[in-house]
């Protein structure tokens, strides 16, 4: 089934997009995996190619363009490519936003043109060790020193943790907290009071840095307050069905590009005497995956366009972020299993991607709190 959404502007950046990835990506991927980390010349070079702030405005260095497509575009390149360790997509449309549409003048000619230019990689600090998808639980608190705040506690599991120069934090800036008690906070890299704990060593996406960090009498300036003071929560509610509807692109992607793959291993891979294509259950199982990526991806794909014209709202979003990602968690459990042994071995992509993918579910909300959302919307 053709898809609609795209015109011919988008299949050309699609083209610069791969030629990036063959580049710039995939021949340093294996080094980066073995060391937990990306090199920050990848994100440079992805500056360079215009990768990076495609919604940013041109005056601060982006490429002024609110057509989340190209977004989509890029995610889903990603996704094929299996390359989840350069969190660009984290980068552009989840702190992008924030950066954009909360930051002052001042905030945006400081901070935008790195951001784009790949010089500035950036990061969000929401989960900490006692308050994960609650975000009203948050514990890290900011307290008012008149030219500047006291940030004070801890964060864990932060995408870009080790490599990120600006890093959004959610802090507490009254004492209660909550809905109208919290607030963003710009930390810098040279931030005094700011440390990072160990590049945490995860299940999968190896080559994504993922990290502790630690503030301790951290000492951030007035000026570094992103948004509304006290406001910081609903600001992350505004950001999160874009959030959400990029992990659905990706999610898609993926099991769309590991479907292809094990279409191609059951047509050449024989079993006793014949590929193993030949074989009825093989067959349904194919049928019923490609079934499945081809509903979902028409829902996805209305989620792109509806969240283009401004119409996406958030039990959509977490409809699409929910099946999904769940999509992508079964379509990897049968490839594998048709691959028998070899789906077992690290050198077979599919092996890499039954556990970078495993995370998709958990991040941005996970699937039972994508659940309750819809559940809420439908029922109160």
């Amino acid at each position: 089934m053709k898809r609609q959404i795209f015109a011919a502007e988008h299949e050309a950046f699609r083209t610069t997009v791969r030629t990036f990835l063959a580049k710039e990506v995939l021949p340093h991927y294996e080094r980066w995996e073995a060391n937990g980390i990306v090199d920050r010349d990848a994100w440079l070079a992805a500056g360079r190619q215009g990768l990076l702030g495609l919604a940013v405005p041109e005056e601060y260095g982006g490429g002024g363009t609110p057509d989340f497509r190209y977004s989509a575009v890029l995610a889903e390149e990603f996704a094929r490519a299996a390359a989840p360790g350069i969190a660009i997509g984290l980068h552009n449309d989840v702190i992008g936003p924030y950066l954009t549409s909360l930051g002052t003048e001042e905030q945006r000619r400081r901070w935008l043109p790195g951001f784009c230019s790949g010089e500035l990689i950036t990061a969000i600090a929401m989960t900490e060790p006692g308050a994960g998808s609650d975000l009203q639980g948050i514990r890290t608190t900011a307290t008012d020193q008149g030219d500047h705040w006291l940030l004070n506690g801890s964060k864990t599991f932060i995408s870009n943790g080790i490599l990120a120069d600006l890093v959004v934090v959610v802090a507490k800036t009254t004492p209660e907290g909550g809905a109208h008690g919290t607030s963003l906070l710009v930390v810098e890299r040279d931030t005094s009071g700011f440390e990072r704990g160990r590049n945490l060593a995860k299940l999968g996406q190896k080559s994504q840095d993922t990290a502790e960090l630690f503030f301790h009498d951290a000492r951030v300036p007035k000026e570094n307050l992103l948004g509304e003071l006290n406001g910081g929560f609903i600001h992350l509610m505004n950001n999160l069905a874009q959030e959400r509807l990029h992990i659905a692109i990706s999610s898609l992607a993926g099991a769309e590009h590991l479907l292809e793959l094990t279409t191609t291993y059951v047509k050449e891979r024989e079993a006793f005497g014949r590929p193993l294509a030949k074989l009825q259950h093989v067959r349904f199982e194919i049928a019923e995956m490609a079934t499945e990526c081809a509903v979902t991806r028409t829902f996805v794909d209305r989620c792109i366009v509806d969240h283009d014209a401004g119409e996406l709202d958030a039990a959509h979003a977490s409809m699409a972020k929910w099946w999904a990602s769940e999509l992508l968690k079964r379509v990897t459990d049968r490839c594998l299993q048709l691959h028998g042994g070899y789906g077992y071995m690290a050198e077979y992509p599919i092996a890499r991607a039954f556990t970078d993918g495993r995370i998709q579910t958990i991040y941005g909300g996970t699937t039972e709190i994508m659940k309750e959302i819809i559940g809420r919307s439908l029922l109160s």
